[in-house]
């Protein structure tokens, strides 16, 4: 016979339950909606309640009768509050989880209704536990993908250029732009034209520095190398034109320092345009481009440096161009074609040597027509001072032996000291001293100077600069002297 409970145990575990079910419901904040098939429980449980309270009422029902429907309802009751209490806790991590996302999507703290927390008071370990569990996982989660993302950051960032790509890449650009300018639209022709004065500029800070940093010898050598490599500066004089004005003060000062830089002790320049002398011919035709003659005149004078160049440039018929390029109307491109012209001149002396001795007649002739006696004043003055350093140089001392034996040449020198300008003047002079002072004067010479001897002597006489000289001073007493003296021969 099956064990049968008596009505008011069922009764007393009943009550103990009870309290238990009713806990358990869901907060009305949380409106959760119920779950398939609890109203129909919930109406067979108040039919059980109301048999229960009507016990009393009816003493003489069969116990089988309440052993079954009782003991059935009790383990109905009980795998239902079991079902319940999963259905709840699962829901109450769900919530937890959301709440978590909210927080962190939103930075405003949100607080909680009165009437939520004290419903939800008797689970309030429940929900601490279930939100510090999820999000401890998600701090470890999101945790993880920060980690990973920086990790993906670090593979996929690019790595900075070195000298050697930044000059590879100005090349793919010049040579793009060199072969394209006339079939590049507008906008893909600026886009080009930005991205190289962007490498030119790099180029420029890797070897001039920065305000934050001197260059570094070893990138300056790898960037040399690199640049005469390939046709590098070719390209870029040749492009120069199609630079704008930023890009081209840019690329001039490059062009100016790569003369200067050394490779393995050798400037690798030096070697490059002795086989490229044809960017020198390039170079003086600048002077003719008023936009690029300035840019042009630098990096000419820059190449100077290099004795071969200096020599190639003595040597070609180029030279001859310089004297019409001293005579512009532009002060600025005169100005520096005289610069040019003075520094091919004076830099190298046993090279200006040999080639004042082999072409001293047409380049004097040139000298005096078109520069001595020129009728610009700056072009009179310039001529005067240079003509002054070459013949006062020892290197050049046979040259200067050959001048001071003409008749023109004097006659030019004592005009220029008539000037007005006391700059002319004394710079005439320091020319005409040699003259006087020359111990084998020609007989024309001699006879010259005797014929304006009284002329010379009162010019001598008033013929003061600004501050003492003594040096020039002895210069002059020693002219007046050598004057005075002179007898004329027949």
């Amino acid at each position: 016979m099956p064990h049968v409970l008596h009505p008011s145990t069922l009764k007393f575990y009943l009550s103990l339950i009870r309290p238990v079910t009713n806990s358990l419901a869901p907060p009305p904040l949380l409106a959760v909606k119920p779950a398939p098939g609890r109203e129909t429980y919930g109406k067979k449980m108040e039919g059980v309640y109301q048999k229960l309270r009507n016990l009393d009422a009816y003493p003489k029902i069969n116990e089988d009768f309440y052993s079954r429907t009782l003991s059935g309802g009790l383990i109905t009751l009980i795998s239902s509050t079991l079902m319940l209490f999963l259905f709840f806790s699962e829901f109450t991590a769900a919530a937890a989880r959301e709440e978590v996302v909210v927080r962190r999507l939103s930075p405003l703290p949100q607080s909680p209704v009165p009437a939520a927390a004290a419903a939800t008071k008797g689970h309030s370990g429940l929900l601490t536990n279930s939100k510090s569990g999820h999000s401890g996982l998600l701090s470890s989660k999101s945790g993880q993908l920060g980690g990973d993302s920086k990790r993906m950051k670090g593979l996929f960032k690019s790595k900075p250029r070195t000298p050697v790509d930044i000059v590879r890449q100005t090349r793919d650009i010049l040579i793009f732009a060199d072969q394209s300018s006339t079939s590049l639209s507008d906008s893909k022709r600026e886009e080009k034209m930005a991205e190289l004065a962007k490498n030119i500029r790099e180029l420029k800070s890797i070897l001039y520095g920065n305000s934050e940093s001197e260059p570094v010898s070893e990138a300056c050598a790898q960037l040399t190398q690199e640049f005469f490599r390939e046709n590098t500066l070719r390209l870029l004089i040749v492009c120069l034109p199609q630079l704008n004005l930023e890009a081209r003060k840019d690329a001039t000062q490059i062009v100016a320092n790569l003369q200067r830089q050394q490779v393995n002790s050798r400037l690798i320049a030096s070697d490059y345009l002795e086989k490229n002398t044809d960017l020198l011919d390039i170079l003086i035709a600048g002077y003719e481009n008023t936009d690029m003659a300035l840019h042009y005149g630098v990096m000419l004078r820059e190449c100077i440096r290099h004795q071969t160049v200096a020599r190639y440039v003595l040597e070609s018929p180029n030279v001859k161009k310089l004297f019409d390029f001293i005579q512009l109307p532009y002060f600025d491109i005169s100005a520096d074609a005289a610069a040019t012209f003075k520094e091919l001149l004076t830099r190298h002396k046993s090279t200006v040597a040999e080639f004042l001795s082999k072409n001293y007649d047409w380049f004097f002739g040139e000298f005096n027509s078109k520069l001595l006696e020129s009728t610009n004043y700056i072009t009179r003055r310039q001529a005067v001072k240079l003509l002054g350093d070459m013949l006062l140089d020892r290197s050049n001392a046979v040259v200067m032996t050959r001048y001071v034996s003409s008749r023109d040449n004097l006659r030019i020198l004592m005009n220029l000291l008539r000037e007005s300008s006391k700059s002319i003047q004394v710079e005439a002079f320091h020319v005409f001293k040699l003259f006087v002072a020359n111990q084998n004067k020609p007989p024309d010479i001699i006879s010259i100077l005797v014929a304006n001897r009284s002329k010379l002597l009162r010019l001598f006489a008033d013929f003061k600069i600004d501050k003492e000289d003594e040096q020039f001073e002895a210069d002059k007493a020693q002219v007046v002297r050598e004057i005075a003296s002179l007898e004329p021969r027949e």
